[in-house]
């Protein structure tokens, strides 16, 4: 369990603004050199991926990330962007890749950034329900949640993304970013080294991102910006203008963890270990699935004294923050529909209701979902009835 993601070793600067897009650039005054990555690109329509025996993910992915790191603290070299030219498909292409995360050498790691993440997120109480309760269909009980789907938008379907991260300056240490569309926190994203971020920057419009940033890239046209503001009446010399610079970048730094609150600030999230990198480990994490706070999952890299290599988030919609809490508290309560519904503050019919609003009512009994939805029809005929009478 951790409490929170913390942007060690990194500090913030001031925003740069275009449209709805605002994005955030993270520094590391320190950069990380033992451990590199760099993009490999693919051009598969869909990919298949092994995420177990009898497990498999299926999505687009657009790249993978490919970790190289040292073992004696020298430089690890970064091998750049590779294209592969397959020419243009004249139909559709698949492409089977075996594993989420693989390694490719004793001292190098291909990964698909995001769909580690997401993976995480799809594979919430997989197996379905742990007591063969009545209520639960023979399928729900042998296949558990079998197959699980989730859609997302890809980066080039945000309005503006494009044209942002084009015309966004790069700063000179700039080791990662936080991006926000009408200043909702869509992604984090950061690296071990500015190189890496250079040659990586591009990725983002590759990238997948939430229903909500989709739709706020339509509706909010532009966001305001906050621009740093200096007394000069306290200015009387270089070490007071200093002072004036200083404060305003803290201050600039508070308020950016007061937006990114959601994230940094966060309830406890369940961190799943991937793959040990020497003293590097590649990570995911869920979050706890408040349906009245924002929900991240992502991956990071982390090194054995805790400081962040690597970061990328995905925010949750409502919509699946819900159905992560609902899967949450059925697992809790051993898939007990009672005790899950007086856990919820609800009764049995409410959460029979709630499943099958979520999509998850194939995983009950035909005759219990079809009698609970008569009762709610019932229900709500008669309440109908006697408002047309009052």
């Amino acid at each position: 369990m951790s409490t929170g993601i913390a942007l060690t070793g990194l500090t913030v600067a001031p925003a740069q603004t275009w449209g709805g897009v605002r994005l955030v650039p993270l520094l590391r005054a320190d950069p990380i050199s033992d451990l590199r990555l760099h993009a490999r690109l693919y051009e598969d329509w869909l990919s298949v991926v092994r995420t177990a025996p009898r497990r498999a993910y299926l999505s687009f992915v657009p790249h993978a990330f490919v970790a190289t790191w040292t073992t004696d603290a020298t430089p690890a070299a970064a091998y750049g962007t590779q294209l592969l030219d397959t020419g243009t498909p004249t139909a559709m292409t698949l492409a089977f890749r075996r594993r989420m995360a693989r390694r490719e050498d004793r001292q190098r790691l291909r990964f698909l950034p995001l769909h580690m993440a997401m993976e995480g997120y799809l594979a919430l109480q997989f197996g379905g329900p742990t007591i063969a309760w009545q209520e639960w269909t023979r399928q729900a009980v042998t296949r558990g949640l079998s197959p699980r789907v989730e859609a997302s938008y890809s980066g080039a379907a945000i309005a503006g993304l494009d044209d942002a991260l084009r015309v966004f300056e790069i700063h000179p240490d700039q080791c990662g970013m936080m991006l926000y569309v009408a200043d909702a926190l869509a992604a984090a994203f950061v690296v071990p080294h500015p190189d890496d971020y250079r040659a990586l920057h591009p990725t983002l419009l590759q990238d997948f991102y939430g229903e909500l940033i989709f739709h706020y890239a339509y509706l909010y046209a532009a966001v305001p910006e906050f621009a740093a503001r200096l007394d000069d009446s306290r200015v009387d010399s270089v070490a007071d203008l200093r002072a004036q610079l200083a404060r305003a970048r803290a201050d600039w730094a508070a308020f950016h963890d007061l937006m990114a609150g959601g994230l940094l600030a966060t309830g406890p999230l369940t961190v799943t270990p991937v793959q040990r990198m020497g003293r590097y480990t590649l990570s995911r994490f869920v979050p706890a699935f408040d349906p009245h706070a924002e929900n991240h999952v992502g991956e990071t890299i982390t090194d054995d004294a805790g400081r962040l290599a690597y970061l990328k988030t995905f925010r949750l919609s409502a919509a699946q923050a819900k159905r992560g809490h609902l899967l949450s508290q059925l697992a809790a309560h051993d898939w007990d529909l009672d005790a899950t519904a007086a856990a919820l503050g609800t009764d049995r019919d409410g959460l029979v209701q709630r499943l099958d609003r979520s999509g998850f009512g194939h995983l009950l009994r035909p005759d219990i979902l079809d009698a609970c939805r008569n009762r709610a029809r019932n229900l709500r005929a008669r309440r109908t009835g006697e408002a047309e009478r009052g």
